[in-house]
């Protein structure tokens, strides 16, 4: 079979983090059949699950962050306990005038150790020689000695983890396609970690349980394992949603929170446009009140579990996108959560959201339109969404010219660098530059998905300065036309080879092959 290497290209870096360097062989695999290299990842059903030892599940984690919380304010309690209420005031010196000859003779050192309390009259002393000039002008003061960095909390230690378990994965599977899909997923139904101390704990315990169980699954099932988790429950603040003629809610005298009935039909399912009103979203967080999770004292479950508190759940039918639904409790929720998940708005939203983000900025209808006849007749069925997606022509004959977001150029350097990280610091220090910190998007909306987003020149320069800072590190050891071979081979544009043979370095080659369109574009 002849292999097409620009196929190739397009295999491993639209539907992939691009080729791995090393002896990984991916260019040559996939030039010899590029859809089936691609599709066979699919056919893994469980290769989009993420275990690794010291990862826990959300409760586990939940209690973790609660003990900590405690022991910080335990801690805080007793040092305000041990901290006097009242100091007494300073008592003046026995003699009224202080013999100011004597002050104009102190050094700064004496000063200062008064200053300090070894001297009885510390405070007047220093006071007066201030106000007699007595300080030396050219005089330094030693600089503090740095304080010892303190040690990563459970919350901290947690979050790298979680974030080193992605990043590895990310690295060393074969295409990556599957991995692609869980970031895509993961952005679509996003949390932030920036929310608390809770949502930083649970970011990738999120993405664990709730997407990657879901991602060659049924959207339905994906929405509701979403929905349904602390972290989005804690990062759309439903635990704070109380029905107005509940129990709760006319006992503490508060009302609705609209923040988790608003995204899931703004965001998540329906987009804009998609035929709902402002009392739809009424009506939504309606019938999700209720929705939260066991907190520290463990009342509704195991603490960081998610609940269903029907104290705070509103009574009575609900009228939602001209259906009424029933008061049966959670089941009320999870009947409303299926019937959008399969309505023909939420089909086109999701087929074209998932074409921009894989093919081209401008989505072609006609592949918009197929996959959502697809998702329509499969009931939501996500592989077969994806397969249809690597089936189609559009996918394979559009240009490379959408942007890869820092995450994807980032993890497609080290791919074809072969740098299985160790340990997760630089890579989260880069994203924090480049302006998509993990798991922390800044609103509800996720991160941009557009080449304009991405392509901006202050973006373009700090990802050069990155570039730069791996051809200084790794490039003398590296051959850089070595590495265009295993990332495009003759895919590879003329203007790029020519660029990278002309460098005056190994270092400078490094660096301009890591900004060129093979690796930023996919």
């Amino acid at each position: 079979m002849a292999r097409d290497s620009q196929a190739a290209l397009v295999a491993l870096n639209r539907f992939g983090f691009g080729a791995r360097g090393g002896a990984s062989g991916d260019l040559i695999n996939a030039a010899s059949d590029p859809r089936g290299f691609v599709k066979a990842e699919l056919a893994r059903s469980y290769g989009a699950l993420l275990e690794a030892p010291g990862l826990q599940s959300t409760p586990q984690l939940g209690q973790a962050a609660f003990a900590y919380q405690d022991q910080v304010k335990q801690a805080r309690e007793a040092a305000k306990a041990a901290t006097p209420t009242e100091v007494p005031a300073p008592q003046p010196p026995a003699d009224p005038k202080p013999d100011n000859q004597l002050r104009r003779n102190l050094s700064l050192n004496t000063v200062m150790t008064e200053i300090a309390g070894q001297m009885t009259d510390a405070k007047p002393a220093a006071d007066t020689a201030m106000k007699s000039g007595s300080m030396q002008p050219n005089a330094v003061a030693p600089a503090p000695a740095k304080p010892s960095p303190q040690p990563l909390n459970v919350i901290q230690k947690t979050f790298r983890a979680e974030a080193l378990a992605r990043l590895q994965r990310a690295m060393l599977v074969e295409c990556g396609f599957t991995e692609r899909l869980v970031v895509f997923w993961s952005n679509h139904f996003c949390i932030s970690a920036s929310k608390g101390e809770l949502a930083r704990m649970w970011a990738g315990a999120f993405e664990r349980e709730a997407i990657r169980p879901h991602v060659l699954g049924r959207f339905a099932d994906m929405l509701k394992a979403v929905e349904q988790h602390p972290a989005m429950l804690f990062f759309l603040d439903n635990q704070q949603s109380l029905g107005p003629d509940s129990r709760a809610g006319q006992n503490r005298k508060r009302g609705l929170n609209e923040n988790l009935a608003r995204e899931i039909m703004e965001l998540h399912t329906l987009g804009v446009g998609g035929g709902y009103t402002q009392e739809d979203v009424t009506s939504l967080a309606r019938i999700i009140t209720g929705w939260t999770f066991a907190g520290r004292k463990g009342q509704l479950g195991t603490p960081g579990s998610f609940a269903f508190n029907a104290n705070a759940h509103q009574p009575g039918p609900q009228l939602l996108l001209g259906k009424t639904y029933e008061p049966t409790g959670l089941a009320q929720g999870e009947a409303a959560l299926a019937d959008i998940a399969r309505h023909p708005s939420t089909a086109n939203f999701i087929a074209t959201k998932f074409v921009r983000h894989f093919v081209a900025d401008d989505p072609p209808p006609a592949l918009v339109a197929r996959l959502r006849d697809v998702f329509v007749r499969t009931d939501g069925d996500l592989k077969a969404l994806a397969t249809a997606l690597v089936d189609s022509d559009e996918a394979w004959k559009a240009p490379l010219t959408k942007m890869r977001s820092p995450y994807d150029f980032l993890v497609a350097s080290g791919r074809l660098l072969a740098r299985v990280p160790e340990d997760p610091g630089g890579y989260l220090g880069n994203l924090n530059l480049l302006g998509q910190p993990l798991w922390t998007p800044a609103g509800p909306n996720g991160f941009p998905d557009t080449a304009a987003a991405w392509a901006a020149p202050e973006g373009i320069k700090l990802r050069l300065d990155i570039a730069s800072q791996m051809g200084a590190r790794l490039g003398p050891n590296i051959d850089p036309l070595d590495l265009l071979e295993f990332a495009a081979a003759d895919a590879a544009s003329i203007e790029t080879r020519k660029t990278i043979e002309r460098a005056e370095s190994r270092q400078q080659a490094l660096a301009l092959l890591l900004m060129s369109p093979e690796i930023q574009r996919r």
